[in-house]
C-alpha cells in the first residue's frame, strides 16, 4: 500500500515538473521583436565576435521569436533557431 501511494506522489510530482518547464520552454518560442535584442545580448555576452553574434542572433530571433536561454548551447528549446542552418549546412543561429 505505501509503495502504491509513493508511486502516485511521485508521478504527481513528475507531472508538475512536466508542466513548469513545459511554460519555460513556450515562453522561450514566442517573443515579441521587443525581446529580441536584450536575450541577443545576453547570448553573445561571452563571444569575441558581438558584432556579428548580434546581427544573427536578432535575425534568427526575428524569424523563430525565440532565443535559447544562456550564452551557449540549450537549442533544443528552440527547434527553428536550433534548425535553421546555412547552406553548408552549419548552425546559422548564434
Amino acid at each position: 500500500m505505501a509503495a502504491s501511494r509513493y508511486t502516485s506522489v511521485l508521478i504527481l510530482v513528475s507531472l508538475l515538473v512536466l508542466l513548469t518547464f513545459s511554460h519555460v520552454a513556450e515562453a522561450y518560442k514566442t517573443l515579441p521583436q521587443s525581446a529580441c535584442t536584450p536575450r541577443c545580448k545576453n547570448r553573445c555576452s561571452a563571444t569575441s565576435h558581438k558584432k556579428p553574434c548580434m546581427f544573427f542572433c536578432e535575425k534568427c530571433c526575428a524569424k523563430c521569436k525565440c532565443v535559447p536561454p544562456g550564452v551557449v548551447g540549450n537549442k533544443q528549446m528552440c527547434p527553428c533557431y536550433n534548425n535553421w542552418k546555412t547552406q553548408e549546412g552549419r548552425p546559422k543561429c548564434p
